[in-house]
């Protein structure tokens, strides 16, 4: 699908699952970036400075990739960066580079398999200026195949471009497509209105179960309760869980916002964010690379 992707390399176990992650969503025949970002700058103290600390930190960081670049077993190009955090360091190189795809770790600060926020993450994540996939703690240990993906749908435009997403995803991988809705307690139901019966939240589930089937070619399932809950619930039986996002920026609202914020720290399994321009501009592009990998397959 991705035809330019980059993962950030830290060293720890959280830039193995991300280099594990970026193999499967870039496309065949497409150009994957490892990528080790080093503290410094002219403000930060002497040691973070001079020609001793860039060698020793180039060295390192060429060693790191190196060993990640060989844990994958797939052709990278290698990276070492200087900047005053992981984030801006990514971010830069990526426009640099006109990444398609950035693709991060999850802290190793809590449940394995879940994906989980720690400062590095959530530094590549905010205002990215491309699509950024997470890879959830201990990916790298089991990674596999990608053979179900789903979308977090609403019915909004950036859900819509999510579904189109993952219709050329689907195709490239072989995979089972669905998408799920999780409706909640109307909003009248928290300032003293009448909370639903169960009747009422069978209309609801009813509703969102034809809007997803009204898309076809997919899978649909619709649940009722906390919408973060139901989607980590939901994630749990896929490889690939796809989300649109309503900032320039793929995570603007998704870090900083309620519902997304939450479900980018929940999510029990690979996370992969959409920025709406991105989902205009690469989507023909992807599907062209997918379509040209498929076809050298078959020769």
């Amino acid at each position: 699908m991705f035809a330019n992707v980059l993962a950030g390399v830290d060293g720890r176990f959280g830039g193995h699952d991300a280099s594990a992650l970026a193999t499967r969503l870039v496309a065949p025949g497409g150009r994957l970036t490892l990528a080790h970002v080093y503290p410094g700058d002219g403000r930060l103290r002497r040691q973070t400075s001079g020609p001793e600390y860039e060698t020793g930190r180039q060295q390192r960081g060429r060693e790191l990739l190196t060993e990640a670049r060989d844990q994958v077993g797939v052709s990278a190009e290698l990276r070492c960066v200087k900047s005053p955090s992981a984030g801006r360091g990514l971010h830069e190189l990526a426009e640099r580079l006109g990444i398609d795809l950035l693709v991060v770790g999850s802290s190793r600060r809590g449940i394995f398999g879940r994906v989980l926020l720690g400062d590095d993450t959530r530094e590549a994540l905010n205002g990215a200026p491309c699509a950024v996939a997470i890879a959830p703690a201990g990916y790298a240990q089991t990674a596999a195949v990608i053979q179900q993906i789903g979308v977090a749908y609403n019915g909004s435009a950036e859900s819509e471009h999510a579904v189109a997403v993952a219709r050329v995803l689907a195709v490239q991988y072989g995979a089972r497509l669905s998408a799920c809705e999780a409706v909640s307690l109307p909003v009248y139901a928290f300032v003293g209105g009448p909370v639903p019966v169960n009747g009422a939240i069978d209309d609801l589930i009813a509703v969102a179960q034809k809007r997803i089937e009204a898309l076809g070619g997919l899978e649909p399932h619709a649940t009722y309760g906390n919408v973060v809950d139901e989607l980590s619930a939901y994630s749990a039986s896929l490889d690939l869980l796809i989300v649109g996002s309503r900032s320039y920026g793929p995570l603007g609202r998704l870090v900083h916002g309620s519902t997304s914020s939450q479900l980018a720290r929940a999510a029990r399994c690979p996370l992969l964010v959409l920025p709406r321009r991105a989902c205009v501009e690469t989507l023909e592009p992807a599907a062209q690379v997918a379509s040209s990998g498929a076809e050298h397959g078959r020769s």
